[in-house]
């Protein structure tokens, strides 16, 4: 239902103030706003978007909770789209979403109101110590070395040349 009512509103916003503010400055300035608006909102964007990606890496690289550069990353993303979108409105939306204080309290409110059940590394991976992706730990939490041999029958073979591994 909210969905159907911004579908609705924001258009006649976006139409109410077109009018507002064409008869107050003119057509010409209006529209230069827009596209000036657009521009400038781009370059935010891109620049508050490579910062969040370099955030997110951080906390991938930490082994810490990526949940918080997503949002932001999403919500620069959703920035974006309010900034292309031709309006006063959505432009005003798009440039709150761009300032780091906004979308923090809009994130802590999200927090909130969505209950995340749990974040984990696999199989209890902890910062620091050696990851095995096939989640086997060894008595020395991690430091043991997984491998298949097989034996060769016969004292008659010899090495064809030196195997890489020993020192002559």
């Amino acid at each position: 239902m909210w969905l159907l009512i911004a579908f609705i509103a924001v258009p006649l916003i976006e139409i109410a103030l077109f009018i507002q503010v064409g008869g107050a400055i003119g057509l010409w300035p209006t529209l230069l706003i827009v596209l000036i608006t657009a521009v400038l909102g781009t370059f935010l964007v891109r620049t508050q978007g490579a910062m969040a990606l370099g955030q997110l890496r951080t906390s991938f690289n930490d082994l810490r909770d990526p949940t918080e550069p997503l949002v932001h990353g999403a919500m620069i993303l959703f920035a974006g789209a309010l900034l292309l979108t031709p309006g006063f409105f959505t432009d005003a939306l798009g440039f709150a979403l761009l300032i780091p204080g906004f979308r923090q309290a809009a994130y802590k409110m999200l927090r909130e109101r969505v209950q995340v059940h749990s974040f984990g590394t696999p199989h209890g991976h902890q910062p620091g110590q050696p990851h095995d992706p096939s989640g086997r730990r060894g008595p020395t939490g991690g430091d043991v070395i997984d491998g298949e041999f097989h034996e060769i029958e016969g004292e008659d073979r010899k090495p064809d040349g030196p195997s890489g591994w020993t020192k002559h």
